[in-house]
C-alpha cells in the first residue's frame, strides 16, 4: 500500500469513526459478504451515508439500485425511504442476490427492499411494466461496460427533480485514457461521453480518494423526461 493510499484511508477511518460510527447491521453485512467470498467493491461507510443524507435530502420514496452485490449500499438507501416506500434493486449473480437477500432481512428491510436476480439489462423492461409511478433516485453500481444503456434506462424510469448517481466514473484517474483496452475503462468513457451530450440532465461528476482508492462518481438531476 502506497503512502498517499494508506493516508486515504486512515482520513477515511477517522471520518467514519466520526460521523458514521458502528451500526451492527451494516457492519454484519461487510462480515458475512467478506465470509462468503464477495469482492470487497462495496461503497465506503461514508460513501453509503452520502447516499442516504441524498436520498432523504430529496424525499425519495421510490430508489432503483442497478448492482446489489452484498447489499451494504442498499441497506443505506433504504434506510432513507419512509413506511410506505420500495426499492428495487437488480443483481446479476445468484450467489450475491442470496447474500444480500440474508443482510437485507437481518437489517429488517425485507418488506420495503425486493432483489430482481438476473441481467440488469433482461430486467429493466419488466421494472418499467412493473412502476406504477417514476423512481426519485437510481444508483448504478453494476458492470461499467453497461453504464451507457443503465443510464439511458434511469432516464426512463425517472421524472423531473429525480437523481441519478453513477459510481466508479474516474477508475483511478484511466478515465482520461482513450486507448484504454479495459472495458470498464470504455464502458466508463462512452457513458461519460452520453452524459454530457444529454440536454435532459445537469450533471457534474466528482473525483474522490479514500479506502477504495482514486475514483469518483456522477451525479444528475433530471431536467425533463
Amino acid at each position: 500500500m502506497s503512502d498517499g493510499q494508506a493516508r486515504w484511508s486512515a482520513v477515511d477511518d477517522y471520518i467514519t469513526g466520526l460521523l458514521v460510527g458502528p451500526d451492527p447491521a451494516l457492519d454484519a453485512a461487510l462480515e458475512v459478504n467478506a465470509r462468503a467470498g464477495l469482492p470487497a467493491i462495496d461503497v465506503s461507510p461514508a460513501q453509503g451515508k452520502l447516499l442516504h443524507l441524498l436520498a432523504r435530502s430529496i424525499g425519495a420514496r421510490r430508489i432503483l439500485e442497478i448492482g446489489t452485490l452484498g447489499g451494504y449500499s442498499t441497506i443505506w438507501l433504504a434506510r432513507a425511504l419512509p413506511v410506505d416506500g420500495r426499492l428495487i434493486t437488480l443483481e446479476y449473480s445468484p450467489v450475491h442476490a442470496e447474500v444480500a437477500a440474508s443482510n437485507i432481512a437481518r437489517a429488517d428491510l425485507d418488506k420495503v427492499v425486493e432483489i430482481r436476480q438476473g441481467r440488469a439489462l433482461d430486467a429493466l423492461p419488466g421494472v418499467a411494466d412493473d412502476i406504477d409511478e417514476p423512481f426519485d433516485l437510481v444508483f448504478i453500481d453494476a458492470d461499467k461496460p453497461s453504464n451507457a444503456d443503465y443510464f439511458t434506462w434511469a432516464l426512463r424510469l425517472t421524472r423531473p427533480g429525480s437523481v441519478i448517481i453513477v459510481d466508479n466514473v474516474v477508475r483511478g484517474g484511466r478515465v482520461l485514457e482513450a486507448d484504454s483496452d479495459d472495458a470498464a475503462v470504455q464502458g466508463t468513457r462512452r457513458f461519460n461521453e452520453v452524459l454530457a451530450a444529454e440536454t435532459r440532465v445537469s450533471a457534474t461528476e466528482i473525483q474522490t480518494v479514500g479506502s477504495k482508492g482514486h475514483d469518483g462518481f456522477a451525479l444528475a438531476v433530471v431536467l425533463e423526461a
